[in-house]
């Protein structure tokens, strides 16, 4: 409904267009200010509830999380909250909420689906009928290989789902046969190259192009949907499984071989190790570069400052934004990978416990560490995590490819001040000789 429909009046100043001209723009409800921290929680909200969505369908609940998200959706209502400082409390305390949910998601991960471990995945497509499942829900996954079990079709990973290899209670079925594919947004090219049927769990999905021809063999799961998709509304993957064995063998392609798995619990079983080569000098920076992966232009800074970073150092990575950064060979250090895949965004909770463990083990705050944020993002799981660092009280952390424009100029500067939150710059190589030379 327009504006001219269904008018906002303001009792102060009696005008009707927003505080254009507006007395007090906080009675209207058009602060900027206001408006953008109000947008800030909304889509930090948005996004704990997907890891909350995860934890519940794996059998974790809180009611802690279920109470905060009524009151912040509240708090945005009209009318309701005009104060900045008390709309920034609950912007951290998002962060915090978020934090005890990702803990109850990863919890429900290993109590479900068993200890994470290293683990190598063929990569690529393989003789034979297959099924490529992407998103992130690894319940979905694990109903998938359990009703394809004995029906001679293989299960492939695609994006976000990759370090689903890393879990035993999945890779136990000797069908889960590999990854197939990199970011959400090059998957028109690799949905149709693929040629047999796709599964969607959830986010990000795109809308087929009308000369797609996969649009036929496009299943997404529950509330996940676009035009031309079958949509799967129970835990039921008959229909996927006919449409496989009815397409057949596909097109085999060239493989390659890598390692995920790196789950916080693997990184801390190393920590003596990770320690003394801090000590003795082997290791003398971490850099956590990942998060959001996306199409637009300036997102080959991360590649380049990962490629940059000195051999000396450790990179610790996650989410969809590993696939800028993971075709290139790091070498090791002090016996160790140099590039370290930690998972999917949800398992950002990892890398906060891994920074607390470094943080114990030398004595200082996190803050205090050789340690370097650089975070991709797209999406409002992306605003959650970075909402859960600033609760950690983590400055400095490195944002790109440019800042969110749902935060306003004054809301940035507030931002700047408390965590010492920047852009990323222009040049990925100069920006990590700035840092090994602060």
């Amino acid at each position: 409904m327009s504006d001219q429909q269904f008018p906002m009046f303001c009792d102060q100043c009696e005008q009707t267009d927003h505080g254009v001209g507006c007395v007090d723009r906080g009675v209207c409800g058009k602060n900027p200010d206001i408006e953008s921290l109000q947008k800030i929680l909304l889509y930090g909200v948005k996004g704990m509830a997907a890891y909350k969505n995860h934890a519940r369908r794996l059998g974790k609940t809180d009611p802690e999380v279920e109470a905060f998200i009524e009151d912040a959706l509240f708090a945005t209502m009209t009318n309701v909250n005009f104060d900045m400082a008390t709309l920034l409390d609950m912007v951290l305390e998002c962060g915090r909420m978020n934090l005890k949910t990702m803990e109850l998601l990863n919890d429900a991960h290993v109590e479900v689906l068993g200890q994470p471990e290293p683990t190598d995945v063929d990569e690529g497509i393989q003789d034979g009928p297959g099924i490529l499942i992407s998103g992130h829900d690894l319940v979905d996954l694990k109903n998938l290989l359990e009703q394809t079990e004995g029906k001679g079709i293989k299960v492939y990973t695609h994006g976000e789902m990759l370090p689903g290899h890393m879990y035993p209670e999945l890779k136990r079925h000797e069908h889960f046969a590999g990854h197939y594919g990199g970011a959400w947004q090059k998957q028109r090219r690799e949905f149709e190259d693929f040629g047999g049927p796709i599964v969607v769990t959830t986010n990000c999905v795109l809308i087929p192009n009308e000369s797609s021809g996969y649009g036929d063999r496009l299943f997404t799961m529950r509330y996940t949907a676009v035009p031309g998709a079958s949509v799967l509304k129970t835990d039921d993957f008959s229909s996927v499984i006919e449409r496989a064995l009815e397409i057949g063998a596909l097109q085999p392609t060239p493989l390659k071989t890598s390692t995920v798995g790196f789950h916080h619990s693997v990184i801390l079983g190393l920590a003596d190790k990770v320690v003394d080569a801090v000590k003795a000098g082997d290791v003398k920076h971490f850099f956590l570069i990942g998060g959001c992966d996306g199409a637009e232009v300036g997102r080959n800074y991360f590649s380049d400052f990962a490629q940059a970073a000195p051999e000396e150092s450790i990179i610790l990575t996650l989410g969809c934004g590993k696939f800028r950064i993971r075709d290139h060979d790091y070498g090791t250090v002090a016996g160790l990978p140099r590039l370290l895949d930690m998972g999917q965004c949800n398992d950002a909770y990892g890398a906060i416990q891994v920074a607390v463990a470094l943080a114990k083990a030398f004595d200082c705050g996190v803050n205090d560490l050789p340690l370097t944020l650089v975070i991709s993002w797209f999406e409002q799981k992306a605003v959650a995590v970075l909402l859960t660092l600033l609760h950690l009280g983590i400055k400095g952390i490195r944002l790109g490819p440019a800042l969110p424009a749902f935060v306003s100029p004054n809301v940035l500067a507030v931002l700047q001040e408390k965590f010492d939150l920047k852009p990323i710059g222009s040049d990925g190589k100069a920006d990590v000789g700035a840092v090994m030379a602060a």
